[in-house]
This record gives C-alpha cells, sequence and structure tokens, in this order.
C-alpha cells in the first residue's frame, strides 16, 4: 500500500535504449521507492500513458476543479 497521498506520487525511473527489429527505441521502467514495486515500458509512449492515468485519478474528499 501506498503511504503517500493521491496528490504526490516519487518514482525512480530509468530510461535506456534498446535495439529492436533493427531499430533503436526508448525503454522505460519506473520504481516505487515505497514499495519496491517497478513497472516496465516498452516504449515512452507507454510510460506517458501510464503516468497520465495515475494523475488522472481523483484524490478522494477533493472536489474537482472546474475546468479540468
Amino acid at each position: 500500500m501506498n503511504s503517500e497521498p493521491d496528490g504526490y506520487q516519487t518514482y525512480l525511473l530509468r530510461l535506456w535504449r534498446a535495439r529492436y527489429k533493427g531499430q533503436w527505441q526508448w525503454r522505460a521502467s519506473i520504481e516505487s521507492p515505497h514499495t519496491g514495486e517497478r513497472q516496465w515500458f516498452a516504449d515512452l509512449d507507454q510510460l506517458l500513458t501510464y503516468l497520465n492515468e495515475q494523475c488522472d485519478r481523483q484524490v478522494p474528499g477533493m472536489p474537482e476543479v472546474p475546468g479540468t
């Protein structure tokens, strides 16, 4: 269980390049320093999608901000 409030996330980000089908592509992983849980991503789009989903979660008990 993550002890951080929903409005704050901490990750250790690792980026590297790997050759796939003759092309160099970026790979990524993020790790929670609190839980040690690690997630891997085949490309930066997957990483950004994951981070956007984490940021879009509504903080419990906080009102939604109009226009967001």
